[in-house]
């Protein structure tokens, strides 16, 4: 098990040896396709997470399986879920993101990319459609304040997870549409959608349902992040419900049970367990579930729960809903 005191010690190492890793002439051997003369951030700020491009295998071409033929999820694991009017709601199981970042998937004929950066706490789902593109998203292995960089099989351009935003090559400067989905638990997930579909276990020899990252959602500082740290004396590795360019802290939130602010309402229940806390997924500490809904029309609105200094680092210019 990878815990999260070896993140640290690795870290540092790497943080060290930045200046020479991050160079498009040491990249271009694993990235022949990349156009390198285009980039919107500086290349000092991209890190090598440890993995090489694709050393975390997304995945493709996945099984989905009635929710009532699942046995493996407890109530409290997490799952992504998204709800598309005309089609069955599904669930992708964090116990498999974790350990595969992506899936590229279909739902009522939308091509969409499924991702959880696990240092992020960033749960996104995107629609694949681009410009007449449909794009193919796989894992580069580099990291960007601590947030996963995408890759796409079309072009090899290098794509912001928490942003959804092309940061290098020939998509440079293009954004993907979010989708209202959003990280809940098994329990909710199933109790409201008995006839939906959940993600089937892939046929990869991984650990699902262990964390490799034991203890990381409790450290005093994030994996490879030498930015600054969230204004307001708000803990780095704090969750923030980010909707847009404003961020509800997460106790608040639960503290309340329901926000409504600025059009906005944010429902808090128990029974989430936290999937970057205990060796097991099952077993973290609850962490509530979060739905987030239009206060004019009701329906679901484009948000993720993310860790505080990655809603600074993305959102410098963001808004902290802190109720003052």
């Amino acid at each position: 098990m990878f815990h999260a005191r070896h993140l640290l010690i690795f870290a540092a190492g790497l943080v060290l040896a930045a200046p020479l890793l991050a160079s498009p002439e040491r990249w271009r051997g694993e990235w022949p396709k990349t156009d390198f003369s285009r980039s919107a951030v500086p290349f000092e700020e991209i890190l090598s997470g440890g993995p090489p491009k694709d050393g975390i295998p997304a995945l493709n071409d996945v099984e989905m399986i009635p929710v009532g033929s699942e046995t493996r999820l407890a109530d409290a694991e997490p799952v992504m879920a998204l709800e598309v009017d005309g089609a069955e709601a599904r669930a992708w199981p964090i116990r498999y993101l974790t350990w595969h970042e992506i899936v590229n998937d279909e739902v009522a004929g939308v091509p969409v990319a499924v991702t959880f950066c696990p240092l992020c706490n960033a749960g996104m789902i995107f629609d694949r459609r681009l410009e007449g593109w449909v794009l193919s998203f796989g894992v580069s292995g580099k990291l960007r304040h601590s947030d996963m960089i995408m890759y796409d099989r079309q072009t090899e351009s290098w794509w912001q997870q928490a942003l959804g935003e092309g940061i290098v090559g020939e998509m440079t400067g293009k954004k993907l549409t979010q989708l209202p989905g959003w990280m809940e638990s098994w329990g909710a997930f199933r109790a409201r959608n008995p006839d939906g579909l959940v993600m089937a276990e892939p046929g990869w020899p991984r650990r699902y349902g262990q964390n490799p990252y034991v203890g990381y959602d409790g450290l005093a500082k994030p994996f490879l992040y030498s930015g600054e740290m969230p204004p307001h004396g708000i803990e780095p590795l704090s969750r923030i419900v980010r909707v847009g360019n404003r961020g509800w802290p997460l106790e608040r939130v639960a503290e309340a049970g329901r926000l409504e602010e600025g059009g906005v309402i944010i429902d808090w229940s128990a029974g989430q367990a936290s999937a970057l806390d205990s060796a097991r997924i099952a077993e973290g500490r609850d962490v509530g579930n979060i739905r987030v809904k239009d206060a004019a029309t009701g329906r679901d609105l484009v948000h993720d729960v993310i860790f505080a200094f990655a809603f600074h680092a993305f959102h410098p210019d963001g808004k902290w809903m802190l109720g003052d």
